[in-house]
């Protein structure tokens, strides 16, 4: 399984990003994936996952402001970031499941992830 970010870059507050995953090595289409984000000194944090059947979930520290989607047919995870806040400044990855339709497990403990992608925003 690889999984490859990309899209991360520096904005200043309030602009937007948006970060797509390329997962490859996979059989399945529909399966658990998700983001989670490390800042320095920091524990990894949960973003965002989505289910096999389309169903997302979200942390409250961004409800309403990025969005998660997949293209099953590519087996593409995109995260739209949108009204960026320095605290979201942070290395992203990408997270995947391929084992399980739906996300049993935090998105932190997903099995597989990317490199990640670097967010910064600026005040």
């Amino acid at each position: 399984v690889q999984l490859v970010e990309s899209g991360g870059g520096s904005v200043q507050a309030g602009g937007s990003l948006r970060l797509s995953c390329a997962a490859s090595g996979i059989t399945s289409s529909s399966f658990c994936m998700g983001w989670f984000r490390q800042a320095p000194g920091k524990e990894r944090e949960g973003v965002a996952t989505i289910n096999g059947d389309g169903t997302t979930s979200s942390a409250d520290s961004v409800k309403g402001r990025f969005t998660i989607s997949k293209d099953n047919a590519k087996n593409t995870l995109a995260l739209q970031m949108n009204d960026l806040k320095p605290e979201d400044t942070a290395m992203y990855y990408c997270a995947a499941d391929p084992t399980w339709r739906r996300c049993v497990r935090p998105v932190t403990r997903l099995p597989y992830w990317g490199r990640g992608t670097q967010v910064t925003v600026s005040a």
